[in-house]
């Protein structure tokens, strides 16, 4: 988001272009907001004042009128208006507001900008005094002020304090719901590292220390959300919507069909412990994008449209990161695959002093839920390797993966209720671009039938981006080079190929 305080103190050169630019586009502006204020305060300059205060801050304009063209008013009280507004900012904001006031000759008549600053996140949300913080606290949107939701408030109250969502006892959950083989890799591995703590533990013991359960009212050790998260076996038997819910559009919008009227050329949900819906999203990703290959010399390096390390932290923060609130246990992260992008999004905006801006940034770092992210330090994958590293370095590894395949950083949109990350699909390198069509089609054939085991002519067709009969004339060739072979008698309406076995 763009800092408030970079125009300040705004100089006449300034304040012309963002007029002109209001003139020309005929609304005010995300940042700016004029008011005609000639004599006494618009009524809605608190809003105003709350949406600034609860978003990145902003300007507001007194002594310009949009409904004659954004143009000076006649007669505007600069003095009147400085000090109704300061003591409304004072005097009917809760928190307090302190606002930089400036006065300037525009086009021969006087104006004031008032800078509203960001508050800081321990205080929001600003709001009217003669309402409650979920009647009166407001948000910029555009060029207008939007009354935040009852739940876009919790989350800004969230931010006073450390979250306990993820160490909630989960009532129903019997210690038996959470999996052997994960809870044996997680003990294993704390008792290897921090053996001072753990080695002598039970198991009980450790887990209760790790967050991972907690004894409910009777007494009773119950997992708790973070324990049956990191190492349940279905933690949707108890939280049907904590889930990653995938889908892949033929477009570049979800209204988007194909020449057939699908709308959804494949949707899946990932269910089970935070390993599996990880990994059963990568391969979902996977069996839908194409996997191209760079030749140099004798060698050939597959390249894949979108980087599964950089997915993989990307899905993790998503599921580690986001709220866990009661009012969102009923939404999934969203992951969400077009021709051109993949857009990851999940529950609750970024946390803490990490902004957008400062995302990667070395030594910013803060958790929403800090129990679930040590659990996940210590909870494995079927590989041995284990889910987070939890040191903060999760998007610089996003940035150096992306980097590494010549692609952009992914785009990051933070608000009050969610985040999300958009990756731009690769593009083909230069070394790519020089294999013949042929040499293409092929190598994401093999790529296609690598991730997904089989696949049909229009599947294929899909994921290579060429017409079914381009599809079938490499596939009758790889059929006959002995690379793939058809699972079904040629013909057949429901032929599909896969790798020849030698």
């Amino acid at each position: 988001m763009a800092d408030a305080g970079a125009d300040w103190p705004i100089t006449t050169k300034r304040f012309a272009e963002v007029i002109e630019l209001m003139r020309t586009v005929g609304v005010d502006l995300q940042r700016y907001e004029v008011k005609s204020s000639k004599k006494e305060l618009t009524k809605d300059i608190a809003r105003t004042v709350s949406a600034f205060s609860n978003g990145s801050g902003g300007f507001i304009i007194c002594g310009i009128s949009e409904k004659d063209g954004f143009r000076p008013v006649d007669g505007f009280d600069a003095q009147a208006i400085q000090d109704s507004l300061a003591h409304t900012c004072v005097e009917l904001m809760t928190p307090p507001v302190r606002p930089d006031i400036q006065a300037l000759v525009f086009e021969g008549r006087p104006v004031l900008i008032a800078r509203i600053p960001e508050m800081r996140p321990v205080d929001k949300p600003c709001y009217l005094k003669l309402s409650d913080r979920y009647k009166g606290s407001y948000i910029r949107t555009g060029d207008g002020d939007m009354r935040l939701t009852p739940y876009e408030v919790d989350r800004l109250i969230d931010e006073h304090r450390q979250p306990q969502h993820d160490v909630q006892v989960v009532e129903d959950a019997q210690l038996g719901d959470l999996s052997q083989e994960l809870v044996g890799g997680l003990l294993a591995r704390e008792r290897r590292v921090h053996a001072r703590n753990f080695a002598k533990l039970g198991d009980s013991e450790a887990l209760l220390k790790l967050g991972a359960v907690r004894p409910d009212g009777r007494g009773t050790l119950r997992p708790t959300l973070a324990g049956l998260l990191a190492l349940g076996d279905y933690p949707q038997q108890f939280y049907p919507r904590l889930n990653v819910s995938f889908a892949c559009y033929p477009g570049t919008r979800k209204s988007d069909v194909t020449s057939f009227g699908e709308r959804l050329l494949d949707s899946a949900t990932m269910v089970g412990p935070i390993p599996q819906m990880v990994e059963d999203t990568i391969a979902a990703i996977g069996r839908n994008t194409r996997t191209g290959a760079i030749v140099k010399g004798a060698f050939r390096r597959e390249v894949p449209d979108y980087p599964p390390i950089a997915l993989r932290e990307a899905i993790v923060n998503a599921l580690m990161h986001r709220d866990y609130s009661p009012q969102s246990l009923g939404t999934p992260v969203q992951v969400d695959l077009y021709v051109d992008r993949l857009e990851i999004i999940n529950p609750g905006g970024l946390f803490g002093n990490v902004t957008v801006r400062t995302l990667g940034t070395d030594g910013i770092t803060s958790t929403r839920n800090q129990h679930l992210a040590n659990l996940l330090e210590s909870t494995p994958y079927a590989d041995g390797t284990f889910v987070a590293e939890n040191r903060g370095t999760g998007y610089q590894t996003i940035e150096a993966e992306l980097a590494g395949a010549l692609m952009p950083t992914p785009l990051a949109v933070d608000t009050i209720d969610h985040f999300s990350l958009t990756f731009q699909r690769r593009r083909l390198t230069e070394s790519e671009s020089t294999l013949s069509v042929g040499e293409q089609v092929k190598a994401t054939i093999v790529g296609a039938l690598q991730a997904r085991g089989s696949v049909s002519t229009t599947e294929l067709a899909r994921i290579t981006g060429r017409s079914r009969a381009t599809v079938y004339k490499y596939v009758k060739q790889m059929i006959a080079e002995g690379t793939i072979e058809p699972m079904e008698p040629m013909g057949s309406t429901k032929q599909r190929y896969r790798m020849r076995t030698r």
